[in-house]
């Protein structure tokens, strides 16, 4: 019995990791299913519901300006009814599982919608799709109303919640302050404590990450860890975070971001080949993971995945995973590998700083911007605090404390992450072998 097609979310890490995990789109009982964080919304096919589905392959007018990455510049699939009338939008770049990795845009038209699982979950809804190349096309409407199909946000709702509440008692806090001549302690005071609430609030989200992802509960049938050759550079990092992972439904590619790449196992869109690649004289220089239309989903360098004493048994248990045909092809001639940009071909950084930026915790859309706002809020309440200490000394000297911890909060994490990947994580795997039998 084929299982029905279910679209897995872009690829997260941190907080994100529970997208990969829990949010999935399907086709059930004549309805668009969508199930993110503990919420299912249903959205009926047919008479009163989803009617057609006009694809929009156009990039939006701002695309050259935004940040890199962003999904809504893969484009989207407009569901509307029988009068054109939009009543939802799938946007694209959610859920294809590698656009985190790849360039804007990198695939395009009906590879993308393939890629996806969208073109095979709207064929098991019975809903016709058409493409529109322009944003003006009249079938694609006006792009407006529906609700949005999309996997959700990467951080939870209570965290923007505590932020936003913070936040705007923290602004109106400083307003006051700024444009008054005289300050009362309780202000100052509420000041610090809002700005404390930054710092507080990430370090449990921290805490929430890992918490929930011991709970969580995956059948792994296969894992696979790189063994590189000698001299490929691999880090301490590397060999200790990135994985294959072969599950019931799914095969997972981790990288020493902690970032999951989820990839369906079964289905229209599923991954089902496993490709070696070997130049002109035979040697192996990598291996492609496939899915439909030979698209290729992922590249694992040979080299730096089974180059090592133990290589071949790692390969050897990929290729027994239940579900990929495993094949061979020869490059011809000066051909490059791999062609075009993929998924797979970055996962060891180029420097330890590059490695300690993608395995740093997850920040908002904001950035750095986020963490400078935090810190100034922080110092301007130790600040603060001290023009209040004749005045108000109870409230001032909490308000020193609680900036003073609010800086602490923020500097300690960071410390640690860069101590010691620069001490340990981030040093080849041969520099630490040699460190430590010279220590012996």
């Amino acid at each position: 019995m084929t299982e029905a097609p279910a679209l897995r979310p872009a690829a997260g890490r941190g907080p994100g990791l529970e997208r990969c995990h829990g949010s999935r789109l399907s086709v059930e009982d004549g309805a668009l299913v969508l199930r993110a964080r503990g919420r299912t919304r249903r959205v009926p096919v047919g008479d009163g519901g989803v009617a057609r589905a006009v694809f929009v392959d156009a990039a939006p007018a701002d695309a050259g300006r935004g940040e890199p990455g962003r999904p809504d510049a893969w484009g989207e699939v407009r569901l509307q009814d029988r009068d054109g009338t939009q009543v939802a939008r799938i946007p694209l770049g959610d859920w294809l599982p590698e656009a985190p990795a790849l360039p804007e845009r990198a695939v395009q038209g009906e590879q993308l919608l393939e890629r996806t699982g969208v073109a095979g979950l709207l064929k098991a809804a019975g809903v016709p799709l058409h493409v529109a190349r322009d944003r003006n096309d009249p079938r694609a409407g006006s792009g407006k109303g529906g609700v949005s199909l999309g996997p959700g946000p990467a951080f939870p709702l209570w965290y923007w919640c505590v932020r936003g509440v913070a936040g705007t008692l923290w602004f109106s806090a400083f307003t006051v302050v700024v444009f008054s001549d005289t300050v009362p302690g309780r202000l100052v005071l509420l000041l610090a404590l809002t700005a404390l609430c930054g710092p507080v609030a990430r370090l449990v989200l921290r805490a929430w990450t890992r918490l929930r992802a011991g709970r969580r509960r995956v059948t792994v049938l296969e894992r696979v860890t790189p063994d590189p050759a000698p001299g490929s550079g691999a880090t301490v990092r590397f060999l200790r975070d990135t994985e294959v992972r072969v599950q019931d439904r799914d095969l997972v590619l981790r990288d020493l971001g902690g970032q999951e790449y989820w990839f369906p196992r079964t289905g229209a869109h599923a991954v089902t080949r496993l490709v070696k690649v070997l130049d002109g004289t035979g040697r192996p220089v990598g291996a492609e993971l496939r899915g439909p239309g030979e698209q290729v989903r992922a590249v694992f360098p040979w080299d730096l995945w089974f180059g090592g004493a133990d290589g071949a048994d790692g390969w050897s248990r990929l290729c027994g995973a239940p579900g990929l045909a495993v094949s061979e092809r020869r490059l011809g001639g000066k051909r490059t590998w791999p062609k075009g940009p993929v998924l797979g071909t970055g996962l060891l950084p180029r420097t330890g700083r590059d490695a300690r930026r993608m395995a740093r915790f997850p920040g908002t859309a904001a950035g750095v911007s986020s963490t400078a706002v935090m810190a100034f809020g922080n110092l301007f309440s130790v600040i603060q605090g001290v023009r209040v200490a004749d005045t108000a000394p109870g409230p001032a000297a909490v308000a020193v404390a609680a900036g003073a911890l609010g800086l602490v909060l923020q500097a300690v994490p960071y410390a640690v992450h860069e101590l010691r990947g620069r001490l340990v994580l981030d040093r080849t795997a041969a520099e630490r072998t040699t460190n430590e039998e010279a220590r012996r």
